[in-house]
């Protein structure tokens, strides 16, 4: 059990300004993680990784010489903003472009890829790594959808090494991929993680049984085994990770035998004793392992082994020198202070003046806006029962926060002059700042794009509304990857779109084309209960989903219904 927090809903935010006290010569704290305090030069590539914390030392402990330039820390097991992501990578910059690391995660993938397309906008090329070395999350031809685990060390200390030698961008990407190519890991639990100020874990094992195949976010095994001793669990790792090696492997792997948060030293000191025999036992050649945590999952018992298979160029690299809190390898000379923030483009929080016309349509987005807030709180419940059938039952948590957050930054802009279109903006921003997880950051994407469609200076038709939901829906498909009938909230929003822009395109009203999208969206909710999740975390426990409805496609119908509801009602 997490037993040390203040207050529960601070606990990631506190915990990362201790480290960064701590750490004070190596990381500097910025707005949504840390950043090197050492000096780089000018055209240096800037390797950015993260996620959500709960998972020490990652994200933040690899910052550092060598290594990655900084890192933004989401929520426990929740992703970063896009905003939050765009703005630590933004400091970072020094010039020669940045690579965003993550594990493959949906929020991740959603945040991480949102905040790359602002960052080119701002013409910072940005290439984006999504790390994919778990074997147990996706089986062999559909490698893209596995998920990164303790693989993420292996991956960003090579991608951080290339670039600290002056690499040039496209090189850091393609060494920091073929590491990805040829990583895999495999992991384990005896016992689930308990969340800061829960009295109970995400998942419990049987006793006498070990969870096979869990995930770092609390996600729980794929299988149970009996319990057996460490050099039997020695031989399941070692041979379900030999049978998923790459073509043409090679004799020289780095490995990792990471603990997950609640397994002692001394016990991956025992295994590890069986590991190594077995994989020299085999021929290979282990090249500086580390044993000890170092992708956790707060208080999980349990453990994980990561192999890389190296070429030279993949082994010289491994072994390059690096100084980070939670990482030292070699000799770095002295470091030199960064005597001041890097240059980077960063948006304030400011408004432009929209014009009184649409001052005033912007007043009603920011009462639209705190309508949603009421009905998503009021379906706060029913949101996170219905997606704790398959999923971790926060959305409801998430459209809650991200909407009342929505509400507030919408208001504070409207009241300050500001035109439709940058409070609709300020909306999605501030949604996906404070919901987290997948369905912030599609909601922020989605509102941001649609604000597009719109402009400070005048009111909008229905040509425009349907012209922004079209926006909308392209945006989030762009990062989401999902398409109909995967069981997400597109189930819902495709059929509301395309029933919107067919009325509106026939000279239907607003308020009768909106009416007739509502029950569109409804329905495509309802019809998801057929539907098996395709993507995303439930994708694993997709069968547990069957018969329900899926959470995100639901609140997209009830948010539609509540925009209803204003439209008709007098005045």
């Amino acid at each position: 059990m997490t037993q040390l927090s203040n207050d529960p809903r601070e606990f990631a935010g506190t915990a990362l300004r201790g480290f960064c006290d701590i750490y004070a010569p190596i990381a500097r704290p910025v707005p949504g993680g840390v950043i090197r305090s050492t000096a780089t030069p000018e055209g240096k590539v800037a390797v950015v990784i993260g996620g959500g914390s709960g998972h020490y030392p990652a994200f933040a402990g690899y910052v550092g010489f060598g290594m990655a330039d900084a890192a933004v820390a989401g929520d426990v097991f929740a992703s970063p903003s896009t905003r939050l992501v765009f703005d630590v990578a933004a400091r970072a910059n020094r010039g020669g472009g940045i690579l965003l690391g993550f594990g493959n995660y949906t929020g991740d993938v959603l945040n991480f890829s949102a905040a790359a397309m602002r960052l080119r906008q701002e013409g910072i090329d940005t290439r984006v790594l999504a790390v994919t070395d778990d074997i147990a999350s996706a089986g062999k031809g559909d490698e893209h959808r596995r998920r990164g685990v303790a693989g993420d060390i292996v991956v960003f200390k090579i991608a951080g090494a290339a670039a600290e030698t002056g690499m040039r961008l496209d090189e850091v990407e393609r060494i920091a991929r073929r590491a990805n190519d040829r990583t895999r890991s495999f992991g384990i639990a005896f016992a689930g993680c308990t969340l800061p100020g829960a009295r109970t874990p995400l998942f419990t094992v049987p006793q006498g049984h070990i969870a096979v195949g869990l995930g770092i976010h609390g996600e729980p095994g794929i299988e149970e085994i009996p319990m057996a001793h460490a050099s039997e669990l020695a031989g399941i790792f070692v041979s379900r990770l030999l049978e998923e090696a790459p073509e043409s492997p090679g004799d020289r792997v780095a490995v990792i035998l990471n603990g997950l948060g609640g397994t002692k030293y001394e016990e991956l000191f025992v295994l590890w004793s069986s590991v190594a025999e077995l994989l020299r036992g085999t021929g290979l050649t282990v090249v500086a392992p580390l044993v000890g945590e170092y992708v956790t999952s707060l208080d999980m018992k349990g453990c994980s082994l990561t192999l890389t298979w190296l070429d030279p160029e993949l082994e010289r690299l491994w072994l390059s020198p690096c100084n980070c809190a939670s990482l030292k390898i070699g000799e770095t000379g002295p470091l030199v202070d960064a005597v001041c923030s890097p240059q980077a483009s960063i948006e304030g929080v400011s408004w432009p003046q929209g014009s009184a016309d649409s001052n005033l349509a912007a007043r009603a987005i920011a009462h639209g806006f705190a309508r949603l807030a009421e009905a998503l709180g009021e379906a706060e419940g029913e949101l996170g029962r219905i997606d704790a059938q398959a999923g971790d039952g926060d959305h409801g948590m998430g459209m809650a926060r991200g909407s009342a957050a929505a509400a507030k930054a919408a208001k504070d802009a409207s009241e300050a002059g500001a035109g439709a279109a940058s409070v609709l903006a300020a909306g999605g921003d501030a949604w996906a700042d404070c919901a987290g997880g997948t369905s912030g950051a599609l909601w922020g994407v989605g509102l941001r794009s649609a604000s597009k469609a719109l402009n400070d200076d005048s009111v909008a038709g229905s040509v425009e509304v349907a012209e922004g939901v079209n926006k909308a829906l392209h945006a989030v498909m762009a990062v989401g990857g999902a398409k109909i009938g995967d069981k997400t909230l597109l189930d819902a929003f495709i059929p509301f779109a395309e029933t919107l822009s067919a009325a509106t395109d026939t000279g239907t009203p607003l308020r009768t084309a909106w009416m007739l999208a509502v029950e569109a969206a409804e329905k495509g909710a309802e019809d998801t209960r057929n539907l098996v999740p395709r993507i995303g975390r439930a994708r694993p426990l997709a069968e547990r989903s069957k018969g329900h409805r899926d959470a995100g496609a639901v609140s997209f119908a009830l948010a539609a219904r509540t925009i209803l509801q204003i439209m008709e009602e007098p005045g």
